[in-house]
């Protein structure tokens, strides 16, 4: 008994307003403490709700489309982080706790291919066709491996920057062209509703016939996919971009 009557006068001696203190900390932030009897504190903070998990979408049309309807957060500002070639994510700016939501994740759906592999000619062909981008070097491929003559691939003159091949230019005639060295090609990499960025590739060819094409500009090309991403959501986005509600960084 007697312990619960010294705890009521504790209690009594202690008005409910004084129990909670406004205090500034040694950064300058507010920070509000609950006292409690026996003189302890503890900071009350304000109760933060967090998405449990990011949407994951495949295209950035959903992205845009999800920006656009502004469904929920609807006072809030957000990042669009465009960080490589495949992935953009939409975040919230930092909360009370120094957290920072993540709501959206967009990866683009891109066609795989072995690149520094010899294929086969028809394998090559389907390849090209299906996961290039149309352009003059790729159809200059096109001809070149479609007709290449297969006994002769075998005795390919090389000076090791252009080889040298015998292809079919007529029912029964033939003659050595160069294998062109080094291409530009446009290969799908990056989100569909891009430009595809162009990049040199060096290619090669051996017996079977087979043929390799090998990334030639150290990478270069994802700093330009990241670039047209950076510009078409800038395109899409004008109005949130201007109002400050979306931050593009990259």
């Amino acid at each position: 008994m007697l312990k619960e009557a010294i705890q009521h006068l504790l209690n009594l001696a202690i008005k409910p307003s004084e129990r909670i203190v406004d205090v500034i900390d040694p950064n300058g932030n507010n920070r509000t403490l609950v006292i409690d009897s026996e003189g302890i504190s503890k900071e009350i903070k304000p109760v933060i709700s967090r998405a449990e998990e990011a949407l994951k979408i495949n295209t950035l049309t959903g992205l845009i489309g999800y920006i656009k309807a502004n469904l929920e957060r609807t006072d809030s500002n957000f990042y669009l982080q465009v960080y490589d070639e495949k992935t953009v994510y939409l975040k919230g700016v930092l909360d009370s706790e120094g957290e920072r939501e993540q709501l959206i994740e967009v990866n683009a759906i891109v066609p795989n291919f072995d690149y520094g592999y010899f294929h086969g000619s028809e394998e090559l062909i389907i390849a090209l066709q299906s996961k290039f981008t149309s352009s003059k070097d790729r159809d200059l491929l096109l001809k070149v491996i479609g007709n290449v003559k297969e006994e002769n691939v075998r005795t390919t003159g090389d000076n090791g920057i252009s080889q040298a091949v015998t292809i079919k230019t007529g029912v029964a005639s033939a003659d050595d062209v160069l294998v062109p060295n080094p291409v530009a090609l446009a290969p799908y990499r990056t989100f569909l509703e891009v430009e595809q960025p162009t990049s040199s590739f060096i290619f090669r060819m051996k017996d079977g016939p087979k043929g390799a094409v090998f990334e030639a500009d150290g990478g270069a090309w994802r700093n330009q996919a990241i670039f047209n991403i950076c510009e078409y959501l800038d395109e899409e986005l004008v109005t949130e971009i201007d109002n400050g509600r979306i931050t593009i960084i990259a």
